[in-house]
């Protein structure tokens, strides 16, 4: 019905950066909410960034002023560039969304595959 696709991640040494995409398809009327979490192993998954149902966005204190996230309502997509990158950045990067996928107000909610983030130090 919706499929969340996630790009971007990999490996970067400490003090670098990366840029994750994720970009919603199939039966989308409106993006509700649509944001990133990550996973350390051993930890629960967080919150990172995300953009909420009135439009605003919520950020983990550990990333506020290193990593920024960004969307394109006409595609559908939302990036998180992640600037300043520490060890403890390391983990998988979950995409996450809730949306409408019809005019009854239907809602479709879930999580992309993840997308593994290592950062070397």
């Amino acid at each position: 019905q919706v499929q969340l696709v996630e790009s971007g991640g990999g490996l970067a040494q400490a003090g670098g950066s990366l840029r994750l995409s994720c970009a919603a398809s199939g039966r989308i009327v409106k993006v509700n909410e649509m944001g990133w979490y990550r996973q350390a192993p051993g930890k629960q998954r967080e919150l990172v960034a995300s953009f909420t149902k009135d439009g605003s966005t919520d950020m983990a204190d550990s990333v506020k002023g290193r990593f920024t996230i960004s969307r394109v309502s006409a595609k559908n997509t939302v990036d998180l560039q992640m600037n300043s990158l520490k060890p403890e950045d390391t983990g998988v990067y979950f995409c996450n969304a809730e949306i409408q996928t019809d005019w009854t107000g239907e809602t479709w909610w879930g999580w992309g595959q993840g997308t593994q983030v290592t950062v070397s130090s």
